[in-house]
């Protein structure tokens, strides 16, 4: 069964072009090493691992900040899955659609280092299309 995620492409979808052109959706939280060998099958292993790097840093966050931004790495590396959908903000109030068609990959001096390949649909999902219910869920209100 596919599972559906909406992953950001950057800041206020900063990176929406390249993602595009390239065929991929991506993280970054200021973790500047190769997840390949890191990205254990629980997130929970994974966070006791990086949530003491990234507060290492930026000090200034907090530990539940610093879980969520592990949690979202950890998700883009591992938990979506080849073959699911990702719904990715636009910046524009509209959402691209993408099947993820590769393993994770670390991408040196990128934007957006951790990456999934993406196979992205010509199908754009206007937030005007959607249901009350799920602009909640996506985020789009």
């Amino acid at each position: 069964m596919k599972n559906y995620y909406r992953v950001m492409l950057g800041p206020k979808s900063m990176y929406v072009n390249e993602a595009l052109k390239d065929g991929f959706i991506g993280a970054d939280f200021g973790i500047e090493t190769d997840l390949s060998n890191k990205l254990h099958d629980n997130w929970r292993t994974f966070n006791q691992e990086f949530v003491p790097l990234y507060l290492t840093k930026f000090p200034d966050k907090t530990k539940i900040a610093a879980g969520l931004a592990c949690g979202a790495l950890w998700t883009v590396g591992k938990g979506i899955l080849n073959g699911d959908i990702v719904l990715c903000p636009n910046g524009s109030g509209s959402y691209l659609v993408g099947e993820v068609a590769g393993d994770y990959s670390f991408n040196v001096n990128e934007v957006l280092p951790h990456r999934r390949n993406v196979k992205w649909s010509s199908n754009v999902i206007e937030r005007a299309d959607m249901s009350v219910s799920l602009q909640y869920s996506a985020g789009s209100i």
